[in-house]
């Protein structure tokens, strides 16, 4: 396996990142058709670059996805996790997986809130594969992004080998 090939999931996951970071709002919604490789290219990103990423689970609540074990303290639920981020004074994007309804009033204001958080600090909260019924509450407050690539991938043969 060549390193190009290697590195085509990072590279994919990079642009999807971008995409994220470019959004408009603090609030985004994604759908994944595969949750746990798309979580698997930020991992690899995370780690490869630094950047702070963080995963929320109902399970396992926040925890760092460049760090493996590096869990933050209190934020098994997700009001805690919610307010967490927002008080935040860091770059960070954070990943919510496993959402379920009915959120609570309190969990409900603090995603409009991080929707419209201010645009001096960089911070992503991001939604995947969330309920349709939250995804049509926040309506206008959160953006979409496609976890796909935005341009179809075109393979070039290279030296007898396939490359993308």
């Amino acid at each position: 396996m060549t390193s190009v090939m290697a590195s085509a999931p990072t590279q994919a996951g990079a642009e999807i990142f971008e995409r994220i970071l470019a959004a408009p709002s603090g609030l985004v919604v994604m759908d994944s058709k595969d949750v746990h490789a798309l979580i698997d290219q930020f991992r690899t990103l995370a780690r490869h670059t630094g950047q702070a990423v963080y995963l929320w689970q109902p399970d396992t609540g926040l925890g760092s996805l460049r760090d493996a074990h590096v869990r933050v303290p209190d934020c098994q639920r997700l009001g805690n996790a919610l307010r967490y981020m927002q008080q935040s004074m860091h770059f960070g994007v954070y990943f919510l997986v496993g959402l379920e309804l009915p959120l609570s009033a309190m969990n409900a204001t603090l995603l409009r809130q991080l929707a419209r958080a201010p645009k001096e600090h960089l911070r992503r909260v991001v939604l995947i594969d969330a309920p349709a019924t939250l995804v049509e509450h926040l309506g206008n407050l959160a953006a979409r992004v496609s976890s796909g690539d935005s341009q179809p991938r075109r393979l070039r043969l290279r030296d007898g080998r396939w490359l993308v």
